[in-house]
């Protein structure tokens, strides 16, 4: 474990492996690697596929002069190492939920982008003492669409292109395994989805809903989440696609921050939203 600071932040660093935890696949998980930043309530920061914690370069400061942040490397992803089989939103849901009790030591706010938003929201349903507050950016319970096929490959080829020169960076691994960590997140989201619109009626924490106007996950699937999830609050982020933590960052953390410090103002239920409470 080492301690370094970073934009006067304190960056905690632990390699995956170590701290005596239960390894991949066992009942608590597998090791990830994470870093910590700022003080305050836990807030744990959970990266899409094929990406890592650095993507959240641009909104870690701003959250970290509330809250103590963790921004953890799924596996096979960052600096944390594959594993052997396949990825599956249990297994990822399952990691974090380890995260969370192993380091974390308890309940935090849970905010994921993309796939680490299909890992809060399974998180949240399976774990619901884990989860105070929920933010989803870019979710959706959709599968992706894509298939296995020539579609598949070039679909991978594109990924390699554009997303593999970043894994190289940092992955134990080595750049040359990123073809392997891609196709296993490509077919995960290519599967049957884990959760229904009948399953988000379940949720319990206070969840916000965040999506870019030209994002690739479509409006119609963040208005599945909205109206399905009870009293969940939306952002549209104008002029910004799937990467909108990145391209307006102030707007963003802005968003989070008054969602995650502030409380439910009253308001009128809209008639649109069944179920919706009359005063949230």
């Amino acid at each position: 474990m080492s301690l370094a600071t970073r934009g006067g932040l304190n960056v905690m660093r632990t390699p995956a492996g170590g701290g005596g935890a239960a390894g991949a696949g066992g009942p608590a998980g597998a090791e990830l690697w994470w870093a910590e930043y700022g003080a305050g309530e836990p807030l744990v920061l959970l990266h899409g596929g094929l990406v890592d914690a650095r993507f959240f370069a641009r909104n870690v400061a701003a959250l970290a002069e509330r809250f103590r942040v963790y921004t953890p490397d799924a596996r096979g992803h960052g600096h944390t190492p594959d594993t052997p089989g396949p990825f599956s939103p249990e297994l990822l849901a399952q990691d974090a939920t380890g995260f969370l009790t192993r380091v974390v030591g308890g309940p935090a706010h849970l905010a994921g982008h993309s796939m680490g938003a299909s890992t809060a929201l399974l998180v949240a349903l399976r774990h619901p003492a884990l989860v105070r507050r929920l933010v989803l950016v870019s979710a959706s319970i959709r599968r992706s669409g894509q298939s296995a096929g020539p579609a598949l490959r070039t679909d991978l080829g594109a990924l390699v292109r554009f997303l593999g020169p970043g894994y190289g960076e940092v992955s134990p691994d080595g750049a040359a395994h990123f073809p392997v960590v891609a196709r296993k997140v490509v077919t995960m989201l290519s599967g049957e989805p884990p959760l229904t619109p009948a399953d988000l009626g379940a949720i319990r924490s206070r969840t916000l809903l965040m999506a870019g106007d030209a994002d690739a996950v479509s409006l119609e699937d963040t208005a599945t989440l909205y109206n399905g999830i009870p009293d969940a609050e939306l952002a549209v982020v104008p002029g910004t696609s799937h990467f909108l933590l990145q391209e307006k960052p102030a707007l963003c953390n802005t968003i989070m921050m008054d969602f995650l410090t502030g409380e439910p103002v009253p308001g009128v239920a809209p008639a649109h939203r069944p179920g919706a409470s009359t005063l949230r």
